[in-house]
């Protein structure tokens, strides 16, 4: 499990700093004249083709900027060489995404702000969708405790991390799970990413989960993953079974919802989100099957209500 979530971080950071070297101007500097005026221009490689781009109109502050940005580039590029280096010592091999699993992550990309204010929602988070979507991009807001607004901030940054392509490449297992909640519990618990080991209640009945043990949830997971069923209802399986089994302090309910949907997505098959009206009715139902009194009818309740197809 230690291998798999440094894998993972690894990718993430990766991923940051690929986006960072996005952001900034660098390459080997040119300048051009005419007899008017002298224009900036740089050269460099994109993925092993050269590129030739223009940067503006000739100016110290300018020229000076692409200088700083291009020590700032050489630093990040060494980052990224000692990122693989590692990947490679840890035997990661990068694969490709195919074209319905890219459709898929940017179905999902494009339902974000929406499906992260219903997490919220399901969590008793108190905010509307134009709030939810103003945090998100960075935003301010009136009127939201700080904590509410930490939480809508955490599902943004866990929702990317399984949006990345790195991410969704890996294997749906414990140490994704684990990984999840670390990011939705940041700021909380010093414990986030790490199974309970304390007792705790649920509220509106008087069954409790017991104390979770990792080889069995292993094992447990392992058996969803194995069943002859669709990848639908895996991910069903996967929601309801996390949800249950209370493996975190807190965040449970969407440490499930992403995990299970990451499975979804790295197979192409759409996501599962519980649309805002409906979380009294939802919570009724998965009261019912915590108790065991009905396991069937939330299973159809999510296929029919909660399930969006690309």
């Amino acid at each position: 499990m230690t291998e798999n979530i440094e894998i993972m971080n690894l990718l993430k950071n990766k991923q940051l700093y690929e986006d960072e070297l996005k952001k900034i101007i660098y390459g080997s500097i040119e300048i051009r004249e005419n007899s008017a005026n002298k224009y900036i221009y740089v050269h460099y490689r994109e993925e092993g083709i050269p590129v030739t781009k223009y940067i503006g109109e000739y100016s110290e502050e300018l020229y000076n900027l692409v200088l700083k940005d291009n020590i700032k580039a050489k630093t990040i590029k060494k980052q990224i060489r000692e990122i693989n280096k590692r990947l490679k010592q840890l035997n990661y091999q990068e694969e490709g995404l195919s074209e319905k699993v890219k459709q898929n992550i940017d179905f999902a990309k494009k339902h974000l702000a929406d499906t992260i204010y219903k997490q919220a929602i399901l969590e008793g988070v108190v905010t509307t969708f134009v709030d939810t979507e103003n945090i998100i991009e960075g935003g301010k807001v009136n009127n939201m405790t700080s904590e509410d607004i930490l939480k809508i901030i955490n599902l943004k940054h866990a929702w990317e991390f399984i949006l990345d392509k790195n991410v969704i490449l890996s294997k749906t297992n414990f140490a994704l799970l684990c990984e999840i909640n670390k990011i939705i519990e940041e700021g909380f618990y010093y414990s986030a990413g790490n199974i309970r080991s304390v007792p705790v209640k649920i509220g509106g009945t008087n069954w409790k989960p017991d104390l979770p043990i990792e080889s069995t949830i292993k094992e447990e997971l392992e058996i969803i993953f194995n069943k002859k069923i669709s990848t639908v209802d895996k991910a069903i399986e996967l929601l309801l079974y996390t949800m249950k089994k209370q493996i975190f302090i807190d965040g449970n309910k969407r440490t499930s919802v992403i995990y299970s949907n990451h499975y979804l997505i790295s197979k192409g098959k759409g996501i599962i989100v519980i649309p805002a009206e409906l979380v009294k009715e939802f919570k009724e139902l998965l009261i019912l099957y915590y108790e065991g009194k009905d396991t069937k009818k939330i299973k159809k309740f999510i296929k029919e209500k909660c399930y969006m197809k690309i």
